[in-house]
């Protein structure tokens, strides 16, 4: 690898990743934490691997991100994707400790708000996820809200995700993101779909139904000087998911327990999503890799459309 001086920050940009971006090829963004947080290894990394060649076959080049030895990596080595799935002590980073991180020289995982700001460092457009973080159930008292929300509307990168996870409060969810201005646009339907399930129930303020639109809306936000990215939720395959009616009764288990074990903060997502793995014999990992598939393929389309526009 080759270190690249961004006004001496420290990152190191994978030489395919660094070729595409000076040619002005597509490349796509993903995050880090659904590896070390989201999923048990060997899936993870085996999740990771299969991603990265959807992104690839779509047309696009895939650029993994995460901080290691106290630079950030915009791009990982298959022997980096395996280091980093076996680490179990990976820190969690968002905006808020993302600079710590890497003046320890600590080993981080990106969240959705840590990807968007190394992505825009780099100059990648577009990244795609599993769901974002959102306001949690119970936020009018414990003030739990993700900083994802913040970042949508700071950071210039259309986001990729199959809506905001079901186990978050949703209606408040989008709320926060109407005030906030940022975009959340549904994919091919006119509901807000929930991660495991297709339809939360709630209508999405924005439809699109190919990716060369929602290119252009992209494109038109930097022409209007507008600040922030846009959400575009993504429905998992029909064949995929997990019906509302499924999968709620094992997410408010996984919530009490939460609540009776005081567990909080950032450990929340990763305790609830493990727990529903077990619920559900398994059944929400499958789901997960699927949906993250999915949303890998879009980003790669729109990061294709968004590089025709520019002419490249």
């Amino acid at each position: 690898m080759t270190i690249h001086s961004f006004n001496q920050l420290p990152m190191f940009i994978l030489p395919e990743v660094a070729e595409a971006l000076a040619a002005g090829r597509p490349v796509v963004a993903l995050e880090s934490t659904i590896i070390t947080h989201g999923m048990p290894y060997p899936q993870n990394v085996e999740m990771a691997e299969t991603v990265e060649g959807d992104i690839r076959k779509a047309g696009a080049v895939p650029a993994t991100i995460a901080v290691m030895g106290g630079s950030i990596h915009i791009g990982l080595s298959p022997q980096q994707l395996q280091a980093l799935a076996k680490t179990p002590n990976a820190r969690k980073l968002s905006r808020a400790d993302l600079a710590a991180c890497l003046v320890r020289g600590d080993t981080g995982a990106t969240t959705v708000a840590a990807t968007m700001i190394a992505a825009h460092l780099a100059g990648i457009s577009v990244f795609a996820t599993g769901g974002i973080g959102g306001v949690h159930r119970g936020a009018e008292t414990s003030f739990d809200i993700s900083a994802d929300l913040q970042e949508l509307a700071q950071t210039p990168v259309t986001v990729v995700a199959a809506g905001a996870k079901a186990i978050l409060d949703i209606p408040k969810t989008l709320e926060v993101l109407e005030t906030l201005g940022v975009p959340v646009i549904a994919y091919g339907q006119s509901e807000f779909p929930a991660f495991w399930a297709r339809d939360s129930g709630l209508p999405a303020p924005l439809r699109m139904d190919s990716a060369a639109e929602i290119a252009a809306a992209h494109l038109m936000r930097g022409h209007l000087g507008l600040a922030g990215g846009q959400l575009v939720a993504n429905p998992i395959p029909e064949s995929d998911e997990i019906p509302l009616p499924q999968i709620m009764p094992m997410i408010e288990q996984a919530l009490k327990e939460a609540t009776s074990q005081a567990i909080a903060t950032k450990a929340v997502t990763p305790f609830l999503l493990g727990r529903i793995f077990e619920l559900s014999a398994g059944k929400s990992l499958t789901a997960n890799i699927a949906l993250v598939r999915n949303n890998a393929r879009l980003g790669a389309g729109i990061a294709i459309e968004i590089a025709k526009a520019r002419g490249n």
